[in-house]
């Protein structure tokens, strides 16, 4: 009956936990990113636990990707941060391409981080992730946060997850307030190569 109990009590902390790492996370995204949507929160979040969307079977292409972006993209268009954690418990890092056009790191470096990043791993299930989802909305219901065109997205997140898939674009709102233009990189690949650089660039 201890035992049961002991659970039950290590459940509860655990479940408050998340709970208020998922405030902390939420309330921070919706001061730095007012524009926000229920779609941005949940892309920094399924970013967060996933990775980057799809693996790179294609290096030329996703070069060619970057080289577009690099050349249709002024500073203007950016925002100021180098780089920045994804989600709550930040196991990847959006890195700006900022950090490219202000010369602290190189296209390559950042292109190099981004595919092995995105192939390192085995990718955890959709299913996963949809259970962890399930348990962020709940939180985010509560915080009650006034999101406009809140059902919508909910139900829109809701038809991707239940067709197997995960992966969504920022909401037009986002994209014309913020000109998100990143590549996502895990966690001990940024510390250990591209933070440097930035460290480094900021000085």
């Amino acid at each position: 009956m201890k035992k049961i109990f002991a659970i039950a009590a290590m459940t509860l902390i655990s479940i408050t936990a998340l709970a208020q790492d998922i405030e902390k996370y939420v309330s921070n995204q919706m001061q730095i990113y007012p524009k926000s949507r229920l779609l941005d929160i949940y892309k920094s979040c399924f970013q967060n636990y996933m990775g980057a969307e799809h693996l790179v079977s294609d290096k030329q292409m996703v070069k060619a990707y970057l080289d577009e972006e690099l050349n249709t993209t002024s500073l203007d268009d950016l925002m100021p941060w180098y780089c920045e954690p994804c989600g709550i418990d930040s196991s990847y890092y959006r890195v700006s391409i900022r950090a490219i056009k202000e010369d602290i790191i190189t296209e390559d470096q950042l292109l190099d981080a981004f595919i092995r990043s995105a192939n390192s791993e085995t990718r955890p299930s959709v299913e996963s992730w949809s259970e962890r989802w399930h348990k962020i909305i709940g939180t985010i219901d509560q915080m009650k946060l006034d999101l406009p065109n809140y059902q919508e997205d909910k139900q829109f997140i809701d038809s991707v997850l239940s067709a197997g898939k995960y992966a969504i674009s920022h909401s037009p709102d986002y994209r014309e307030a913020y000109h998100p233009h990143y590549r996502i990189v895990e966690r001990n690949i940024f510390e250990k190569e591209i933070k440097p650089l930035i460290d480094r660039g900021r000085k």
